[in-house]
């Protein structure tokens, strides 16, 4: 096909900065690049289809003649063949033309689009990244509180394209939970697909695998009575299924045994005993105390300020003390919080710098990492999902004027500062609660750099997000929700440089959108003389 070779150097120009481990799933704004891979792939296949409907479309043409033909010489061999133009033609046939049609059914008019998609695979994702945006579902599931019925409809608030979920990806939702032990998502998941073909939509996946899992899960969650119930009903579809023959039998064995317990008033017993096995019925325990504060943040169900509190926060125009560059034009401040002081500024980055900055971001976007607090190694992390980039001052007019502009308002020493990190949230993506700054058993966390500790921390918004993706502080029941051309600014330490722990944030996942973030962490050298050391150490 001569299409093809265009439709090949197409595709090589698409990813030119993608490699084998892309972690797609942790960045919207690379994974928007994969629609453009599958767009061309699915041009390069309708290339494919119209060659296969033309190859066809002469064998049918050839097929129909024949056809005619035969009828009439059939009727009468020898007097069809006595025309000398009728045997010549016969010859002509059976010896060059039909070969002719055997090369053009043998011929494979595939070639063009397995080159393409060939070349092309080397960017798709990996397993890891359907692992890691089936995870991104179920977190988001977790943090907005979001039923399997609703997620799966696809009733989603601030959502444009509503997308639905099928028998099919509710079973992958159920065993990508299933294999991480999670059997609380596992049963969730699982009978929303049994849901879906109990109502009658069609899917290879058939009742009992579904409630082969469905009733483990539920059984791994303590709740014998229902898992027999299940596996009776797997057995009236399937009464020779040998797995669910065995678990009918242990079942009611365990049954039979908790009743006499229970009639022997063993509850004590009973729990140790059954609780050995079966974990409590509801998300698994993890490693984040304040899980369950910083979730309702997320939802908005933040802690409301006092009206006495309330009565502080003001709005103003600020020039910072009087710097030439707002004397003429100050910038709108706002008091998002009181203790730790939040500041947001409105209108202080423009929609053309925001595009700038993600486009010289974009090619060198990688998984964001985090230091391991022992090793000092930066490593990525599950509750860290993003990719972010740096970029310095010298590399576009744009970004020293950020950087400016953040000294400017600010009024600290940006010679000192990190480089200007720039962050996209991909699938459920987010940064649990962290702290900016580095603690006393962290003495070692920016020792590389030579400029002390993290003493205040800038971050632009550069995207609104439809649903999600809000900043929050669990240890003060803050949320700051993001707004395009707005900057939020706190500081990390108190003057006398001990850090303040009520800076404790999160970035929480984004639910339906599209998240840009940067970001500037200024660090401690510099700021003697513009921030001086104070004299009580928490203040």
């Amino acid at each position: 096909m001569v299409c093809s070779i265009g439709v090949i150097f197409l595709f090589g120009s698409l990813l030119p900065w993608s490699n084998g481990a892309n972690d797609f799933f942790t960045s919207t704004g690379q994974m928007t690049d994969l629609l453009h891979t599958e767009k061309d792939l699915v041009t390069s296949l309708k290339d494919y289809i119209k060659a296969e409907e033309s190859k066809l479309e002469q064998i049918k043409e050839w097929a129909s003649k024949l056809d005619k033909l035969s009828a009439i010489a059939v009727k009468d061999p020898e007097g069809f063949l006595g025309h000398p133009v009728n045997a010549f033609k016969l010859m002509k046939r059976l010896n060059t033309e039909w070969a002719e049609l055997e090369s053009l059914v043998l011929k494979d008019m595939s070639d063009g689009f397995i080159s393409n998609l060939t070349l092309q695979r080397q960017y798709f994702p990996t397993d890891e990244d359907q692992i890691g945006a089936a995870k991104a579902l179920l977190r988001l599931q977790d943090t907005y509180n979001l039923d399997t019925k609703t997620f799966s409809s696809g009733d989603l608030p601030g959502v444009t394209h509503k997308a639905t979920l099928t028998v099919d990806d509710c079973y992958e939702l159920g065993k990508v939970a299933y294999s991480d032990a999670d059997y609380y998502h596992t049963e969730l998941w699982m009978a929303q697909a049994l849901s879906l073909l109990d109502e009658g939509e069609e899917s290879p996946v058939d009742k009992v695998t579904l409630l082969d899992y469905l009733s483990y899960a539920v059984y791994q969650q303590g709740d014998l009575d229902r898992a027999l119930i299940l596996t009776k009903r797997l057995l009236k579809l399937d009464p020779d299924h040998q797995r669910a023959n065995g678990n009918l039998k242990y079942f009611e064995y365990m049954l039979a045994k908790q009743m006499k317990m229970e009639q022997a008033d063993e509850g004590t017993k009973k729990e140790e005993e059954v609780g050995q096995t079966n974990q409590k019925k509801g998300p698994s325990l993890d490693y984040l105390p304040e899980r369950k504060k910083y979730e309702q943040l997320c939802r908005g169900e933040g802690i409301k300020l006092t009206p006495r509190r309330q009565k502080r926060l003001f709005c103003r125009y600020y020039n910072n003390n009087g710097n030439p560059r707002y004397i003429l034009g100050p910038v709108k401040q706002v008091d998002e919080w009181d203790k730790p002081r939040i500041v947001r500024y409105l209108d202080v980055i423009s929609d053309e710098e925001i595009e700038t900055v993600k486009e010289l971001a974009k090619p060198r976007l990688r998984r964001a990492t985090i230091s391991n607090p022992i090793t000092g190694v930066l490593e990525t992390a599950h509750y860290r999902i993003s990719k972010s980039a740096w970029l310095s001052a010298y590399e576009h007019p744009v970004v020293a004027r950020i950087n400016q502009r953040i000294e400017d308002l600010t009024g600290l020493e940006m010679d000192t500062a990190e480089e200007l990190q720039v962050a996209n949230y991909g699938l459920g993506g987010q940064y649990e609660p962290h702290f900016d700054f580095g603690r006393k058993d962290e003495p070692d966390a920016f020792k590389e750099l030579g400029t002390g500790n993290r003493v205040a921390t800038w971050l632009f918004y550069m995207s609104d997000v439809a649903a999600g993706g809000a900043t929050v502080f669990p240890e003060v029941g803050a949320s700051v929700w993001p707004k395009k051309g707005t900057a939020v600014f706190w500081y990390n330490l108190f003057p006398s440089g001990e850090g303040d722990y009520s800076t404790r944030h999160a970035a929480c996942p984004v639910l339906v959108g599209n998240k840009w973030v940067s970001n500037k962490w200024i660090h401690e050298r510099g700021q003697e003389f513009r921030r001086p050391c104070g004299l009580t150490e928490m203040v």
